[in-house]
């Protein structure tokens, strides 16, 4: 018996000390980012390098910020992945909806056609879209960005499927028998439940479309409307290569919005993830 206790104790211990070196491991490149913006030019530039700074050099952020108009980027990125954001959780859980719920005779064909779309790679659908776009001359515009979360997307909807599946159908029934359409139930009744699988969905379309990169590069073309994203890039160019310090700053800044989406929904998300695959046929 102590035996048995001892062996459990130290299979976790070990299990907590893999955690452990693993999250250093992944920390390290972030700490090593902090570490780089607080340093003088100078400092970011000396060899050996050294982890610490000799000094907190604050204003390689202001002077980071200041190179080029971050705050025309920063209110750009927040428009589009906030339409971006609202647009791909409102269709992909009507989509989810259909196929959790309703019942149609090629509904799990199609739902496999929808997976299969996820073995497609995005890179061989740019030339096509971009040839539509232009065609509606919406090139140079935020639209081409948006747009395409506004249709779905397989991923989440394979999601909130998978969640929508755990929930039992008597509340649906239920409601049917009050009276409620298909809108109302899904509202009123499976949204409300569905708060973690939400979340989860959020964070991975806020990442991806503050993260975006390809597509603005793409159809964007004015400064005026360029994304942190891109004004990252520009800030990497030539111009400014040698100002480590202050590439860093900008770097964290960019990051800083993922951080707090994510600590916002932390508990959710962890939730979500692990419910989803909990209620698949």
């Amino acid at each position: 018996m102590v035996t048995g206790i001892r062996a459990r104790m130290a299979g976790r211990g070990a299990a907590y000390l893999v955690l452990a070196l693993g999250a250093v491991v992944f920390l390290l490149p972030f700490a090593w980012m902090v570490s780089t913006s607080l340093k003088s030019n100078a400092g970011a530039l000396q060899y050996p390098p050294r982890f610490l700074p000799d000094g907190y050099h604050w204003g390689s952020f202001a002077a980071a910020w200041q190179a080029l108009p971050f705050g025309t980027f920063l209110m750009n990125s927040v428009v589009i992945t906030v339409l971006s954001v609202a647009g791909s959780v409102a269709f992909s859980t009507v989509s989810a909806y259909a196929f959790a719920r309703l019942r149609a005779r090629w509904r799990t064909a199609m739902f496999a056609l929808l997976l299969g779309t996820m073995m497609i790679p995005g890179e061989i659908i740019i030339v096509p879209d971009f040839i539509l776009f232009n065609h509606l001359r919406l090139v140079n515009t935020i639209w081409p960005i948006v747009w395409p979360y506004w249709f779905g997307n397989a991923f989440f909807v394979f999601l909130l499927r998978q969640f929508m599946l755990t929930i039992p159908r008597e509340l649906d029934e239920a409601a049917h028998i009050d009276g409620a359409g298909h809108l109302r139930i899904l509202f009123r009744v499976i949204v409300p439940q569905m708060k973690p699988a939400i979340a989860t969905v959020t964070v991975f379309a806020f990442v991806g479309s503050w993260n975006n990169f390809i597509y603005p590069l793409i159809y964007l073309r004015d400064q005026s409307k360029y994304t942190m994203s891109l004004g990252l890039q520009l800030f990497a160019s030539a111009q400014y290569i040698t100002r480590y310090n202050q590439m860093m700053a900008i770097g964290l800044l960019m990051l800083a919005p993922v951080v707090v989406v994510f600590l916002i929904a932390q508990r959710s998300f962890v939730r979500g993830i692990t419910l989803t695959g909990l209620g698949g046929r």
